[in-house]
């Protein structure tokens, strides 16, 4: 059973649009919190994949981190949703949501 910060994580990652992208970081700020690995750890529990996309979060500098798949899983799916990957790293910014609620 997830706890309400997974929850919380959760709700905040299916927000995010087919073809962007979102940031720990970004959905850490989004709970008032600086718990960036936290939010890690809630996505690689995710129970609600693909329902919650969580293949959709990147760090901060728009690396592909942390899939419970793999890399290259987390590259195939983003690549099939428009985004374009260079060295595991998105290379359109503009698709890199920075602010989410």
């Amino acid at each position: 059973m997830p706890t309400k910060f997974q929850d919380r994580v959760y709700e905040l990652c299916s927000k995010v649009p087919k073809g962007r992208v979102v940031t720990y970081k970004a959905i850490a700020e989004a709970m008032r919190t600086k718990a960036y690995r936290a939010v890690g750890q809630a996505l690689n529990k995710n129970p609600y994949a693909p329902k919650v996309p969580c293949h959709r979060v990147v760090n901060s500098q728009g690396h592909l981190h942390g899939f419970a798949h793999g890399l290259k899983a987390k590259a195939r799916m983003l690549r099939k949703e428009g985004i374009k990957i260079k060295n595991n790293r998105i290379e359109d910014k503009k698709r890199i949501i920075t602010k989410i609620r």
